[in-house]
């Protein structure tokens, strides 16, 4: 392993793809094929705006045959409840129009609301369900006996559209959930690896961070396909529970490896040998082409690298820095971090080797608990604030004014400023949608207004749209393009406009292509100036957050499964990441601290279990415990600044005690457990410290 490789590996996601892959161009292709079948179908069937149906090809399109299928399944179910709101509230409050967009306003900002507390795709949902009643209520604004019409007309678009992009997403050449967790959890292990070597070779924080960054992401993204991949096929399900079960214990590995990274021993006879196998291991895994093809003779190594780890070494009590170079305790303490790694990295690869080979779990077998989320209550408020309020503002300048292309207006802000709102830069997405929507523009006026008028026919509409919306599609691929690419295909559609007759009629045209461009310029200035989110203000509440669950390990009686708290912890850093990496380095130490956090909680679960232990003296359970107290008084009171409490200091003190009084397994252990959760603190004070806020 060379040090160049580990930082072109960390800047990899920051760079995106250059060219486009051959599982790009089948996605680009399929894509437009499925758009042109919807709305073939469409003309066929008559419908009044067949537009919606390739649109809807292009909005649920995804590289991933399980995302086409979680995406459209929850489009439909969108549309749905959005269509039957539009219809209750049209045929409630229809006779009155100030009444009627005040109500859709406020089903706007309920939507926004449970959008913000959701994750993708139920968010998008839910998101959906508020402007699709908008869409479907103001065209029936004055002529409320329509409304069903439009409902029924809009659903049977998007139904179309969904059918058209699902099907072709799984027949043709389709690229499976399934295989896809398989490979991002192989590269993900090998990024470990490479992590780790830098690690214990003492390397450049600065790309050990980006890797950090890099390896967390993976991890979202693994969960994110798990439900994918049970949506593609229900066979999947068996394979679900070792998906969640891997990603806390990727977590866990790359805790250990932080901290043996951050508290690398002096020279010491013990743990010499121990790192020396560690970094050789690593290395050669990372370096094996085809490693993971075959993960029995690793597993076994660390097998014998963590039995190796809980042989306690044989030292004097009276070892100290003049000596060795370590005292003990702490000799002790690396050793025991050592063997987490190792225990946690094999669990990865057994991980691996259970979504490649599931065995099915008996039906007796208590299963494991869902994915705790956080969800930011003050945020998804605001969030439904500002939806509600701007639609309603730009509503009431509609009514005021009659201006009609202002319905189009209208529609744009509700849409943006509902399906951003969660994001977590809404003006930065908000405004890669407004420069995907003026691109598609001029190419739309050309198509629309010039090429089909001139020559009609769906055979000549093929030739002129097809060399556009591939390359389209090809930066929808592509991870650094995917929302300009997206909101250009879209918009290109809706400005385009397609139907079976096409005329040259360029006054309309402009005047609702102004009217999207400014409602999204309004929800753009609604992001900034209404209710402004502070991303330093949602850090500080995860972070919070982190530090209660701590205190909750610490005092609450019943003690939670390693597997919960892990699940827990995942979260938690995987809301943090899109908050600091948007700070850059500055939010390196956050980031640190919430990794650090991960080995606090694990050392907790340690010390309560062993507090369970009938080998362990009474005086120590009870010593534990008043640790524990004072701990999560440390998490929970002490302020940024202030000086840390004695209970940091009266750790380190008890585990030199521990140790000095016996050489049993499970007391040294114990000592351990203090040690790793002084260090941890101490190294990251500030974010284990409660806000001034």
């Amino acid at each position: 392993m060379t040090w160049t490789r580990l930082k072109e590996l960390a800047e990899t996601p920051l760079r995106g793809l250059t060219q486009p892959t051959r599982s790009d161009w089948i996605f680009a292709l399929r894509t437009v094929s499925a758009g042109l079948i919807a709305l073939l179908v469409a003309y066929a069937l008559k419908l009044d705006h067949p537009q919606w149906a390739m649109m809807t090809v292009f909005i649920v399109a995804q590289p991933v045959a399980g995302m086409v299928l979680a995406k459209g399944f929850y489009r439909l179910l969108g549309t749905l409840a959005g269509g039957l709101a539009a219809v209750g509230i049209t045929s409630l409050f229809g006779a009155d129009p100030w009444l009627l967009v005040t109500v859709l306003a406020l089903w706007i900002g309920v939507c926004t609301l449970v959008s913000s507390l959701l994750r993708n795709p139920e968010a998008y949902g839910a998101a959906l369900a508020g402007y699709t009643a908008m869409i479907i209520s103001l065209p029936a604004l004055g002529e409320p006996h329509v409304v069903v019409d439009l409902a029924v007309a809009r659903c049977a678009e998007i139904v179309l559209g969904i059918v058209c992009a699902g099907v072709t997403s799984r027949l043709i050449l389709p690229k499976l959930a399934a295989d896809a967790i398989i490979s991002r959890l192989k590269r993900s292990i090998l990024d470990l690896a490479e992590y780790a070597g830098g690690a214990f070779s003492g390397g450049d924080p600065a790309s050990l961070a980006a890797l950090q960054r890099k390896l967390i992401t993976d991890a979202q993204s693994l969960a994110e396909m798990r439900t994918y991949a049970r949506l593609e096929a229900p066979s999947f399900a068996t394979r679900a529970h070792p998906v969640r079960r891997t990603i806390g214990q990727l977590l866990w590995a790359l805790s250990a490896a932080r901290t043996l990274h951050s508290h690398r021993a002096p020279k010491n006879a013990a743990l010499i040998p121990m790192r020396r196998d560690l970094k050789a291991f690593v290395n050669e895994l990372a370096a094996t082409p085809g490693a993971l093809d075959d993960t029995g003779p690793w597993v076994a190594r660390l097998d014998a690298i963590a039995g190796r780890a809980k042989e306690m070494p044989a030292l004097p009590n009276d070892t100290g820095p003049n000596d060795t170079g370590e005292d003990k305790v702490g000799t002790i303490t690396r050793l025991t971090i050592a063997g987490d790694f190792a225990e946690a990295l094999k669990q990865v690869l057994r991980g691996l080797d259970a979504l490649r080979s599931p065995i099915s779990r008996k039906s007796n077998e208590r299963s494991q608990p869902a994915l705790v989320v956080h969800r930011d209550y003050q945020a998804a408020w605001r969030n439904a604030a500002r939806a509600a309020l701007a639609t309603l503002l730009v509503a009431i300048f509609w009514l005021t004014t009659k201006w009609s292309e202002a319905a189009g207006t209208v529609i744009l802000v509700a849409v943006v400023s509902s399906l951003f709102a969660a994001r977590p830069d809404p003006v930065r997405s908000a405004w890669g949608f407004f420069t995907g929507t003026l691109i598609a523009l001029p190419f739309a006026f050309l198509v629309g207004q010039v090429a089909l008028p001139a020559l009609p026919g769906f055979g000549w509409f093929t030739l002129f749209v097809v060399p556009i919306m591939v390359p389209a599609a090809l930066g929808m691929a592509n991870p650094r393009h995917v929302g300009v690419a997206t909101a250009f295909a879209i918009n290109f559609l809706a400005f385009l406009s397609p139907h079976q007759q096409m005329i040259y009629d360029p006054g309309p045209f402009f005047a609702g292509s102004a009217s999207i461009l400014v409602g999204i310029l309004i929800a753009i200035g609604v992001f900034i100036v209404v209710l402004p989110a502070d991303p330093w203000v949602t850090v500080e509440r995860i972070s919070q957050a982190m530090r209660e669950d701590l205190a909750r390990l610490c005092l609450h009686e019943r003690i939670p499964r390693r597997s919960a708290f892990e699940s827990l912890a995942y979260d938690r850093i995987n809301q943090l990441m899109p908050q600091v990496q948007r700070a850059g380095r500055k939010g390196d130490p956050i980031l640190g601290g919430s990794i650090a956090a991960v080995t606090v909680g694990l050392e907790v679960l340690r010390l309560r279990h062993a507090q369970l232990n009938s080998a362990v003296p009474h005086e120590t359970v009870e010593s534990v415990g008043n640790f524990l107290r004072g701990l999560a008084r440390e998490l929970l009171f002490r302020r940024p600044g202030e000086p840390q409490t004695a209970t940091i200091a009266v750790a380190r003190q008890y585990a030199a005690s521990i140790a000095e009084r016996s050489d049993r397994f499970e007391m040294l252990q114990i000592a351990a457990s203090l040690r790793i959760i002084a260090a941890a603190i101490e190294d990251y004070p500030d974010f284990f410290a409660r806000s001034r806020g």
